[in-house]
């Protein structure tokens, strides 16, 4: 049979096998996602918190959202004070969950997480669990579809994009080149006038590049000192997209 006859005859028998309901377009479409923009959820602790954030912002009152992974979750741990200082007052949610990849902020996203709420601002910093698996650009597409889906479902909310933060001891740390490299790819979404991008990655480094264990005791996670650089780092952006005035420099001080 001529190449031509067998690529029509594909075509019809696909298009018969979609119109018997056999396989869905979208399905195909799905499979052909990388992992860093499809969906998914996880088990165990990760979906009895993921329900917590739902229960929370069923009550209302929320007008500013952090949204990441373990480093946005550890404002409830060693950045708690910072936290209470900066964002006691803001009816803040943190909507972090340790290990969480662009992909599960997305399947959170659509499963209630921002459900029902209208937050004056959301500050987004995820990205650095991809960096074992996926490429710069796959973990771009990641983030930049967590903001389009923010852009669509909470129109009103201004959205503070934060680089992916720093990690590892030196410039040359692989992970580290990852991050950069998504950094200067995500910055582009700052021309969505309602998104602000913001690097703060320098704050956290000595003059050589070079990450202190002060800063992040396991060259990945903050110490309050680092907390505190968050706050302060962010706080007269933040102030401007909340509308509000900005806080003073942390109790704590820094480092």
């Amino acid at each position: 049979m001529p190449a031509v006859c067998r690529s029509l005859c594909s075509a019809a028998v696909m298009a018969a096998v979609v119109c018997l309901g056999l396989i869905s377009v979208s399905a195909a479409e799905e499979a052909e996602l990388h992992s860093a923009i499809k969906p998914e959820s996880r088990p165990g602790g990760w979906m009895t918190r993921h329900e917590s954030f739902n229960k929370r912002v069923k009550e209302g009152n929320v007008d500013l959202l952090f949204i990441g992974d373990s480093i946005t979750q550890g404002w409830e741990g060693s950045g708690q004070k910072v936290w209470s200082e900066f964002y006691g007052d803001r009816n803040a949610v943190n909507l972090g969950i340790g290990g969480d990849r662009t992909q599960h902020v997305l399947w959170r996203l659509d499963n209630g997480n921002i459900e029902g709420i209208s937050p004056k601002a959301a500050v987004i910093m995820i990205g650095t669990n991809n960096s074992r698996d996926n490429t710069p650009e796959q973990i771009a597409d990641g983030v930049t579809r967590i903001v389009q889906k923010l852009r669509k479902q909470l129109p009103k909310t201004k959205i503070l994009l934060l680089a992916v933060f720093p990690r590892g001891e030196s410039p040359t740390d692989a992970r580290r080149q990852v991050n950069e490299k998504t950094n200067a790819i995500i910055e582009k979404l700052s021309k969505d006038d309602m998104v602000t991008y913001l690097d703060i990655g320098p704050k956290f480094l000595a003059e050589d590049g070079t990450l202190s264990r002060k800063i992040m005791p396991d060259l990945l996670h903050l110490s309050p000192a680092g907390y505190v650089i968050w706050a302060e780092s962010i706080e007269p952006e933040l102030a401007k997209l909340l509308g509000d005035t900005p806080k003073v420099k942390a109790a704590a001080g820094t480092p």
